[in-house]
C-alpha cells in the first residue's frame, strides 16, 4: 500500500522583549534558577497579570508579514493543567479569539514552492523548567522562564514530508528573526517545534490519527524525528494495528520517539476567558503604525533580485535565508549593478565558506561589503583573474595591507597578464615544445587542448588572462 504522509508544525517562538508579558521580571536567558521569577511569575496570592505591549506588536507584526487576519479584540484565556513547573496552575494563552488568524508561508523545496497554510497565531506564557540533574535523584524547578512571551504559530496539515517540514520551520524561523521579534536560538530554547504527524493511505481524504513530538530544537532533530514516526506508524497499520493518538518525545542519542503522555484535546484544558484581563483592542492605527516600521520582507525582496538582478530564485533564496545576508549581498550589489551574479556567487561561495569553516556569521565578516566589492571590481576589468581574486581574497580575510585591494595585488605581483603580444609570444613557446599535445588536438582529441593551456598557465604562474589564452591558442592551432 501506498501512504501518504501528513504533519502541520506548532512553533513556540520566544519574542524579543525586554521583560515577561505579564511582569516586568527579566527573561535574560543564563541566570541563576529561580532569581528572575518575580510575585506575579510564582502566582502568590493577590497578584494580578499586567499585558506587555512590546509583545502584542511583535505578534501584530508576524501577522502582517504573513498576510493574516489581526483580531480586535483578542482575548486571553486560562489553559488548566496541573505541572510542577506551573505555578498557577493554569497557563494564560488565548484560544477562541488569537491575535492573529490565518495567513500563510511560501516555502520552497528544490525548484518547488508551495504556501502552507497558516491556522492562527496566539500569545501565551511560558512554563517554568524542570531540572533533572545534580539533585541527588531528585527533581529541581526553575521558574525563571515562567512567564517569558511566547507566540505559537500554528499550521494548517499542509505539509507532506519531512523535507517540507524542515523548509516551512527555516522559512519561518528565519522571518521572524529578519521581522525583529525572535533571535532564533534554537540552542537556548527561543524557537521550538512540536510536529503532528500521522499517515494515511493515498488517494483517502480523511486524516489518519496523529501523534504529536514535542519540543524539537533543530531542523536536523525534526527531519529525523519525522521520519522515525511515519516509519513507525506505517509499520504499525502494515501489520494490521492502530495508532494511539499520544504526545511522544525524541530521543537524538537513539535516533527514536517515545511516548510521554497521551495525547490532550482542546476540552481537556478546560480553557475559559481569563478575569484578570481585559479584550485586547487593537485600533486600525496602531496596525498602520507596525505595518510602516516593516522592513521589506523576504518573499519580496527574492522578487525584487530576480527581476533587478536578473538571478536564479535559487540565487535569491539562498540570498534571503537571513537578513543580514541579504543586506551583505544589496551593500556589494549597488556597488556592481552590472555584475550582480558575480557577487552572489562570491557571497554563496567564497565568502559563505570561510564562516561556516570558522563558524562566524556574516555580521562579523572580516572582509565588509565594500571591500568585497573592490574585488570583484578588479576581477570584472581584468586586472585578475578569478583564481588569482581568490588568492587577494585570503590577504584580505587576514588583514594585510589594510585590506587594499589594489595594494595587495601590486605588492604579490598579481596583476593578470592581459598583454596580447606576450600572451602570443607563450602561446608559441607553448607549441613549440608540446608538438605531440598539438598533433592529438588535430587529431580530435580534445583534452589536448586543456593540457595546453594548463602548460601556457603553468609558464605564467596563473597569470595570464585565461580568455585571451583560449581564444589565442585556438587561432593558431586552426
Amino acid at each position: 500500500m501506498q501512504w501518504e504522509i501528513v504533519i502541520g508544525l506548532e512553533v513556540h517562538t520566544q519574542l524579543s522583549t525586554q521583560s515577561k508579558i505579564f511582569s516586568g521580571a527579566s527573561i535574560a536567558y543564563g541566570a541563576m534558577p529561580n532569581t528572575q521569577a518575580c510575585a506575579v511569575d510564582l502566582a502568590l496570592p493577590g497578584v494580578l497579570p499586567v499585558l506587555n505591549r512590546g509583545a502584542v506588536e511583535h505578534a501584530i507584526k508576524l501577522g502582517l508579514a504573513v498576510g493574516a487576519k489581526i483580531n480586535s479584540p483578542s482575548i486571553f484565556a486560562r489553559k488548566n493543567y496541573f505541572y510542577p513547573d506551573l505555578p498557577k496552575g493554569y497557563q494564560i494563552s488565548q484560544y477562541e479569539l488569537p491575535i492573529v488568524e490565518g495567513g500563510n508561508i511560501c516555502i520552497q523545496v528544490g525548484e518547488t514552492e508551495k504556501y502552507i497554510r497558516l491556522t492562527r497565531a496566539h500569545l501565551e506564557e511560558d512554563a517554568g523548567k524542570s531540572l533533572h540533574e545534580d539533585f541527588h535523584g531528585m527533581s529541581g524547578i526553575d521558574l525563571n522562564r515562567a512567564g517569558t512571551p511566547l507566540l505559537e504559530i500554528v499550521s494548517e496539515p499542509d505539509m507532506r514530508s519531512s523535507a517540507e517540514a524542515v523548509s516551512y520551520a527555516k522559512t519561518l524561523h528565519a522571518l521572524v528573526r529578519w521581522i525583529g521579534i525572535c533571535d532564533g536560538n534554537m540552542q537556548e530554547g527561543s524557537f521550538r517545534c512540536d510536529a503532528n504527524v500521522s499517515v494515511r493511505p493515498r488517494g483517502v481524504e480523511k486524516f489518519g490519527t496523529r501523534c504529536e513530538i514535542k519540543n524539537l530544537n533543530s531542523f536536523r532533530f525534526l527531519e529525523k524525528a519525522i521520519d522515525f514516526e511515519v516509519d513507525r506508524q506505517i509499520e504499525i497499520l502494515e501489520d494490521g494495528g492502530t495508532i494511539r493518538q499520544e504526545t511522544r518525545l525524541y530521543d537524538a542519542n537513539k535516533n527514536e520517539t517515545r511516548t510521554m503522555r497521551s495525547k490532550e484535546d482542546a476540552n481537556d484544558y478546560r480553557y475559559f476567558p481569563d478575569p484578570d484581563l481585559l479584550p485586547v483592542e487593537i485600533s486600525p492605527a496602531w496596525v498602520d503604525q507596525l505595518k510602516s516600521v516593516l522592513p521589506e520582507l523576504p518573499q519580496a525582496r527574492r522578487a525584487r533580485y530576480i527581476s533587478e538582478y536578473d538571478l536564479s530564485a535559487y540565487d535569491a533564496s539562498v540570498l534571503t535565508s537571513s537578513r543580514e545576508i541579504a543586506d551583505y549581498f544589496e551593500a556589494v550589489a549597488k556597488q556592481l549593478p552590472e555584475q550582480a551574479k558575480l557577487c552572489a556567487n562570491w557571497i554563496m561561495g567564497e565568502i559563505s565558506a570561510r564562516l561556516n569553516k570558522e563558524d562566524m556569521d556574516i555580521t562579523v565578516c572580516p572582509v565588509p561589503p565594500e571591500k568585497l566589492a573592490a574585488l570583484l571590481a578588479r576581477i570584472h576589468d581584468g586586472t585578475v583573474s578569478g583564481k588569482t581574486a581568490k588568492t587577494v581574497f585570503e590577504c584580505m580575510w587576514a588583514g594585510e595591507l589594510d585590506q587594499d585591494v589594489d595594494a595587495i595585488i601590486e605588492t604579490k605581483g598579481l596583476k593578470q597578464i592581459s598583454d596580447n603580444s606576450a600572451i602570443e609570444k607563450l602561446v608559441d613557446e607553448v607549441l613549440a615544445a608540446n608538438e605531440q599535445q598539438v598533433a592529438d588536438y588535430r587529431n580530435g582529441k580534445e583534452k589536448a587542448f586543456n593540457a595546453l593551456v594548463g602548460q601556457i598557465m603553468k609558464a605564467t604562474k596563473g597569470q595570464a588572462n585565461p580568455t585571451q589564452v583560449n581564444a589565442i591558442l585556438k587561432k593558431k592551432l586552426s
